[in-house]
């Protein structure tokens, strides 16, 4: 028998029939919650919730994707234009394989490199793209902006940033 991966058999599945399981430990801060409703719904679900599903009644629990998840319950736009309907593949493993999976989905994913997003803030610097946009497009924050920035040693990145005096607690950026 060959083994086929879950990717290749993903099911629209009506939301009311998923639900999160009772160990996940991963929390996302609003801020990215705020950031992956935008992504989904720019770029569409482009990653299937792994759920297991419950023979006996059909439902399915989730092992891995629970924020997407809460995305779909949470913005009716998003429910509305998915039509209600989530994609899942599904694991057949026991309970213990499936809290195993859900830890290794949640450690893997890792975590940005500070040097890698400062060569993306500067890409798009270069690009033209305001700190307006890189804030909005890419989920930053206006002082994680400015430390990026800052560590680039690039003054071309604050080549848009007109100066204005001493920066403040309310606006980091505002200095320049």
């Amino acid at each position: 028998m060959t083994f086929t991966s879950p990717v290749y058999g993903v099911r629209a599945v009506p939301i009311e029939r998923v639900h999160a399981n009772a160990y996940n430990p991963n929390v996302v801060a609003p801020p990215e919650m705020a950031l992956l409703e935008r992504s989904i719904w720019e770029d569409g679900y482009t990653q299937p919730v792994v759920c297991c599903q419950d023979e006996a009644t059909g439902d399915y629990e989730i092992v891995d994707g629970y924020h997407r998840y809460r995305v779909m319950v949470t913005s009716e736009r998003i429910r509305a234009r998915e039509r209600g309907l989530l994609p899942v593949v599904v694991l057949d493993k026991p309970r213990s394989d499936r809290i195993a999976s859900t830890v290794r989905h949640n450690r893997a994913r890792g975590t940005h490199a500070v040097e890698l997003m400062t060569q993306i803030v500067t890409e798009l610097v270069d690009a033209g793209m305001g700190d307006d946009w890189i804030m909005r497009h890419i989920g930053m924050d206006r002082d994680e902006l400015l430390r990026l920035k800052q560590i680039s040693g690039i003054a071309a990145v604050f080549a848009d940033c007109g100066f204005t005096g001493a920066a403040d607690d309310d606006d980091p950026l505002g200095a320049f």
